[in-house]
């Protein structure tokens, strides 16, 4: 208000100017009902247990926001009967926020309350809308039904190939294997990705990473199949049955500028800000749900970075759960596609650090087994926690949904533990490094858990060196795995590329169970004894254990070394004779070397093997080689900023293990044209030489024979005689027929050498 004069007062109060006070104090009036919902399918109570009600419908919605004092509204009135005030079955509840209101509709819409009462959330203005509609049906407009592409095409190849993706500086490459090593390209597009690719599990699909996000592309014709949008994303993961995507960007979310740039496709909304993960249905392109990156226990200590824990997400065998873990507090498990807290409550584990599902569902003693149409399917899940408080390391593994412990491992002077499941779900290896009593070494054990057994032994294998890397044999008639060793695991250096400045000098040892006879087999019930150690390779420059997918051969590579690149091939089943089941050895078949190897990929066959230079890690020769099982180079190949190689892979087999002996039984018949068909092939450059070859000689006698017949028939209309005589006029003379080949021999009958000066 302007200073008042006080020689020129107002004549009256309504003459005076309070425009500045009332700007200033302006209250606006909150006009919208966006932060305001109806919860529907509430018990209907009497007023004697309406406080009651109301206290537990504020304890579920506490978690979704903050809920507005005297925000709670539930209509009532007087029963006719009774005469009581009894409740109506729903309420109005009004949140600080529209973004408070759409999380609780989005989190607790479909809450089960009890048996007979499951909450139904929505908008207050979306009943509102309902309410206004037109009552006239208007039949929807159905868009005409468009055949998608079969996007298992692939594998209707009638040579039954493989197919792998390379990126090549800025192009990709899809290729089919040949048996000769020299691919065949199916299709190239450039600048198709921005940062690197991934094939989905069952190889479906292929994955490109952008800046607003990831494609999957599929079918014969390579087109578009899905677009996420999550804008800077870096990381994605499948579900194994390819049902569900988990991406990861390390900029958090903010749903108002995904929408100004891409306001038809904004998959966002209020409740999903600040978000660095995203879980999305494959199928349908929708996004289930946002989580936040979790916190650390003790915020002075820097955890590991989600690179390194990645997948953050891990999957039980066939999607119908997911985990995570909140580094020391809890392990979250999640159901699909729901994408709710399993018993609407997290397990809260002090210093949880990992876990790992086991790869076939099935308690111990049932494994592969699902449970009755009533009864939900049991999965496993190991845990394990580091040593604190006075109490010591442990590994726990628990039945998922029930959350049922079944066995735990108590472990002592322990530094860090890994969790390695057998792909048959029976064994559980689980590596502990463990500090010397002197606290300046470190060795490793080996607890192996049988979950073949209901009683779930363990088994421990004590190892005086610290094991840097562990693999199973994926398939074999028995258990086997490999353990590299070494003295000092800290001793390498590396640059700033992840290369290995300097060779090791490692421990390679093969172990497999011991027979039992048949007396014992039969007393304990178990197919094989403790695991043994059966061979030892040392002062072995190997970095890395690659097993074939289908068992037997192992490569022992040095790979991402800047002074070695060995890779040996071995043959652990090396047959001794001719037997079918006769005596074998392990046995080296090939060492070669491939200068700047970086990386190995096995076929999903277990046929092939390729070993790639990666312009990632170096610019040396940059490329890939092609190799058998046994280690036989079939192709080499250079490409100038060649970063990326990725073998297709392969869905599980539909055959069952009968359908499998039958076939194995026909192989013998069926080689000998397999065999043919492979000559074919390998001669096709030849073959095609000849038949153009063929294909000339063809033409020209094909013009050769019209323009005689031309000729002849212009020199009957003129009267002449021709001057040549014609091979299809004199085809009755057989001394026509007769052709004479002069051949000329040259031979050398003496040879001098003369030195002039």
């Amino acid at each position: 208000m302007p200073a008042l004069d006080p020689r020129n007062l107002p004549a009256s109060e309504a003459d005076i100017d309070f425009s500045d006070i009332e700007e200033k104090y302006h209250l606006t009036f909150n006009e919208s009902f966006d932060n305001v919902v109806v919860v529907d399918n509430l018990p209907v109570v009497d007023e004697s247990k309406l406080d009651r009600l109301l206290s537990v419908v504020k304890k579920i919605f506490k978690p979704a926001g903050t809920i507005k004092e005297d925000g709670l509204f539930m209509p009532t009135s007087i029963d006719p009967n009774s005469g009581k005030t009894m409740t109506q079955g729903y309420l109005f509840m009004e949140f600080n926020t529209p973004e408070q209101a759409s999380a609780a509709i989005k989190q607790l819409d479909g809450f089960k309350l009890d048996k007979t009462h499951i909450l139904a959330v929505h908008k207050y203005t979306d009943v509102e809308r309902y309410a206004t509609m037109n009552d006239t049906y208007k039949e929807p407009v159905i868009p005409p039904y468009e055949e998608r592409e079969h996007l298992k095409s692939w594998l209707l190849d009638p040579k039954c190939r493989d197919q792998f993706v390379a990126l090549r500086g800025d192009e990709v490459a899809v290729m089919a294997n040949n048996k000769n090593g020299k691919p065949d390209t199916v299709f190239t597009r450039s600048k198709w990705t921005e940062s690197y690719l991934q094939w989905s599990p069952r190889g479906t699909y292929l994955t490109t990473y952008h800046r607003q996000g990831v494609v999957l592309w599929g079918g014969a014709s390579w087109s578009k199949i899905m677009r996420f949008i999550h804008p800077n994303v870096k990381l994605s993961d499948f579900s194994p049955h390819e049902k569900f995507l988990v991406t990861f960007s390390p900029d958090a979310i903010n749903h108002e500028a995904v929408g100004m740039a891409n306001p038809s496709e904004n998959p966002f909304g209020p409740e999903d800000d600040g978000n660095h993960l995203c879980v999305w249905d494959i199928r349908t392109g929708n996004l289930l749900r946002s989580f936040p990156m979790p916190q650390m226990a003790n915020k002075d200590t820097a955890g590991p970075s989600i690179k390194d824990a990645w997948p953050h997400f891990k999957w039980s065998s066939d999607d119908r759960y997911f985990a995570r873990v909140v580094p020391g507090q809890m392990l979250s498990i999640y159901e699909a596609p729901s994408m709710g807290l399993l018993d609407r409550k997290s397990i809260k584990v002090e210093g949880i650090s990992d876990f790992a599902w086991s790869p076939v569902p099935g308690r111990p003693g049932r494994l592969g087994t699902k449970g009755d149409a009533n009864k939900p399917t049991d999965y496993t899940l190991a845990y394990w926690t580091p040593e604190m408080n006075n109490q010591p390391a442990r590994v726990t593994l628990i039945n998922v949904p029930t959350k049922e412990v079944l066995r735990t491992k108590n472990l002592f002077n322990t530094t860090d533990c890994k969790l390695y499941w057998h792909p048959s779900g029976e064994y559980l290896c689980v590596k502990v490094d463990r500090l010397s009593k002197t606290k300046k070494s470190t060795s490793s054990n080996l607890e192996i858990f049988l979950l073949s057994d209901r009683a779930l032994p363990v088994e421990t294998i004590e190892l005086k060196e610290t094991v840097v890397s562990f693999a199973w044999e994926p398939k074999g008639k028995q258990p086997r795995f490999a353990v590299i060793t070494t003295v000092d695991p800290s001793a390498v250096q590396f640059n700033a590329s992840g290369m290995a400045v300097q060779s090791v000098r490692n421990t390679v040892s093969f172990y497999e169970p011991e027979p039992l006879s048949k007396l014992k087999r039969a007393a304990t019930n178990m197919t094989h004894g403790n695991f043994k150690c059966k061979n030892t390779l040392e002062k072995k420059p190997t970095t890395a254990l690659l097993w074939s997918p289908n068992g037997r051969y192992i490569i022992l590579g040095s790979l991402r070394s800047t002074t070695v690149w060995d890779m040996e091939f071995w043959d652990m089943d090396y047959p001794l004779d001719n037997k079918k089941n006769g005596a074998t050895e392990m046995r080296l078949l090939t060492s070669p070397e491939h200068y700047g190897v970086t990386d190995v990929e096995w076929d999903p066959t277990g046929r092939y093997v390729v070993s790639y230079a990666s312009a990632w890690r170096h610019s040396m020769e940059n490329g890939f080689i092609v190799w058998d099982c046994k280690g036989t180079l079939l192709g080499k190949f250079t490409y100038e900023k060649f970063k990326q190689f990725l073998w297709r892979p392969r869905p599980p087999t539909l055959l069952t293990e009968e359908d499998k002996k039958r076939i194995a039984k026909k192989i013998p018949e069926l080689a000998p044209k397999f065999e043919e068909e492979d000559l074919m092939s390998e001669s096709a450059a030849s073959s095609a030489v000849i038949m153009k070859r063929r294909r000339a000689v063809e033409e020209w006698n094909a013009w050769r024979a019209k323009a005689e017949k031309e000729y002849l028939e212009e020199c009957q209309m003129m009267g002449k005689t021709p001057m040549y005589r014609s091979t299809s006029a004199n085809a009755g003379d057989e001394s026509a027929n007769v052709e004479t080949i002069e051949e000329w021999v040259e031979e050398v009958i003496e040879e001098t050498e003369e030195v002039v000066e």
